[in-house]
């Protein structure tokens, strides 16, 4: 495994690894992540080297990302834990570069992909996505032709890349893959080691929720506003829990909808206990 801490450096071993002649948005997968990897990530690459000759992560917090009041100072950090996983995962090469190679001095050009990114999670977080746009842009930019493998779990993230690539023209392939859980349901997130015992359990209230309202939606309930105030009630009944958003939106738009509920609803949720903040979703009829 190659690990790389300049775009120029990542460039040649690139170029090296794609050198037997397939093209390279069939050869390169690229999975780009802030690091303290866990079973999610993992998938994403074990998902990347099923379908591509080579496999290619970036490790990066990105700092523009977090808001004033996010947790960008205290984001858990393991380099040397990361490149294990990767390692174990059959990775090529890795991307862990400086905040300064991303955004050299000067830099000043951003990418905001509109109304789709200042609703739900773009609403709760000003400017979120166009950071998060803005360093994706970036490192589709330095990884050239490729396929992005990006988690469920951020869904509206998935929605943002997915509309700037398409809308930028971008030769990339952006890859949806599910969900991972624990065990118990709670989805894999690089913030559940802030939480404690006590906050862990009742976070489970939230997966519990979106399943009482999927089951419920199989079972011919279509009301949008009783599916969310099921998962509403059930977070709700955490004392630690404080929702911010319990939405039901339209896959496309993320416009909330009123009145009947089809197949491939965005059924989504954010909520905070103290310090940390958890996102949710699950998408009704699969």
């Amino acid at each position: 495994m190659i690990v790389t801490r300049t775009v120029a450096e990542f460039r040649a071993a690139r170029d090296e690894l794609l050198a037997g002649g397939q093209t390279a948005r069939e050869g390169l997968g690229l999975v780009p992540t802030m690091g303290y990897l866990h079973e999610g990530h993992r998938s994403l690459m074990r998902r990347a080297r099923a379908e591509c000759s080579a496999v290619a992560v970036t490790i990066f917090v990105n700092p523009t990302q977090f808001g004033p009041n996010d947790d960008f100072t205290r984001y858990p950090r393991d380099e040397a834990r990361d490149l294990e996983a990767c390692a174990a995962e059959g990775v090529d090469l890795v991307l862990a570069p400086s905040i300064e190679e991303i955004y050299p001095e000067g830099a000043c050009t951003t990418v905001s992909v509109g109304p789709l990114s200042r609703v739900l999670e773009g609403a709760a977080r000003p400017g979120h996505f166009d950071g998060v746009a803005t360093v994706v842009t970036k490192l589709f930019a330095i990884a050239g032709p490729c396929r992005g493998y990006f988690g469920q779990k951020d869904a509206q993230q998935l929605m943002v890349i997915r509309r700037l690539a398409r809308d930028l023209v971008l030769p990339v392939d952006v890859v949806g893959c599910p969900i991972i859980r624990e065990p118990d349901g709670l989805a894999m997130s690089s913030r559940n080691v802030y939480l404690s015992p006590e906050e862990r359990s009742q976070a489970l209230g939230i997966s519990r929720g979106l399943r009482q309202a999927e089951a419920a939606w199989v079972d011919g309930v279509r009301d949008a506003d009783s599916l969310r105030a099921l998962v509403r009630s059930e977070i709700e009944a955490q004392p630690l829990a404080r929702p911010e958003y319990v939405s039901l939106a339209d896959t496309e738009t993320l416009e909330e909808l009123a009145g009947l509920a089809g197949p491939g609803a965005l059924l989504s949720v954010a909520v905070r206990f103290a310090g940390t903040r958890l996102i949710d979703n699950v998408v009704l009829g699969g």
